[in-house]
């Protein structure tokens, strides 16, 4: 993040929404998983006049009821220009260090297209850009809708400000958001927690930190870190000449997905 200062971050992330975390173990900087920070894909799409680079580190711990622990670690090179394109690259390795694989997201909002780049087959996967308000009407964007939500739901979630902090060197304002799921509501003898607290720089206008925990899934947390503030190289914003495009329909975020490769 998702999947910056996440396709949430991979994004807009900007992604980072400030209601209730995802459902399930997927998601950077909103739940475990790199997408949710936002810091990933579209995130800070659009934000023009403030480029940048850095690298988004999501590290997921789960701890099993013996004491026992896993971790899990994400790491996305992240690009800003003036223009507001960005670019998320994300190198994933398998279990035992093997199988790692390469993939490149690109939010272009200056020729209105996703791009997602697949570095081994040399493949390229395009579909239309969502507008923000397309974002905002449509459930698939991923982010919250606060009037569609259920009766009495929002008395469940409390929003606190956190004032402002330095984070990883960019001053940054915190939000910590708890959200309250009662007992009895899925099944659970006692009332369960979730609390995601984001800092988000206002120069960047890009999330700086998110972290998430979650006791059914465990504790996410992902940071931007190494900012440089300087224009990114034009060429991390187009698809290569020798890769092989595909063209989908519509815009991504309604089902727009990359086939498998």
């Amino acid at each position: 993040m998702k999947k910056l200062l996440g396709i949430g971050m991979l994004a807009g992330a900007v992604l980072l929404a400030q209601g209730p975390p995802p459902r399930g173990p997927r998601g950077g900087f909103g739940g475990p998983g790199p997408e949710s920070l936002g810091m990933r894909g579209e995130m800070g799409a659009g934000v023009t006049g403030a480029p940048f680079s850095g690298t988004q580190v999501t590290v997921h711990t789960q701890t099993l009821a013996n004491g026992n622990s896993i971790q899990r670690q994400e790491q996305t090179t992240l690009s800003r220009d003036s223009q507001g394109r960005v670019r998320a690259e994300t190198t994933r390795t398998g279990p035992n260090g093997q199988g790692s694989r390469t993939v490149v997201e690109i939010a272009d909002p200056v020729a209105g297209v996703r791009r997602t780049l697949n570095a081994q087959n040399k493949t390229a996967f395009e579909t239309t850009l969502p507008t923000r308000q397309n974002r905002g009407n449509h459930a698939g964007t991923g982010r919250p809708n606060p009037a569609g939500r259920r009766n009495g739901e929002s008395a469940n979630i409390v929003k606190e400000d956190l004032g402002t902090e330095t984070i990883n060197g960019a001053a940054a304002s915190g939000t910590r958001v708890t959200h309250t799921i009662p007992a009895n509501t899925i099944g659970n003898a006692q009332a369960i927690q979730i609390v995601r607290e984001t800092w988000m720089s206002a120069d960047l206008k890009v999330p700086v930190m998110v972290k998430t925990s979650d006791p059914r899934f465990g504790t996410t947390v992902t940071q931007l870190t190494n900012v440089n503030r300087a224009e990114p190289d034009a060429s991390l914003f187009q698809t290569p000449a020798d890769y092989t495009v595909t063209k989908g329909h519509g815009p991504a975020a309604r089902g727009g997905r990359p086939p498998v490769q």
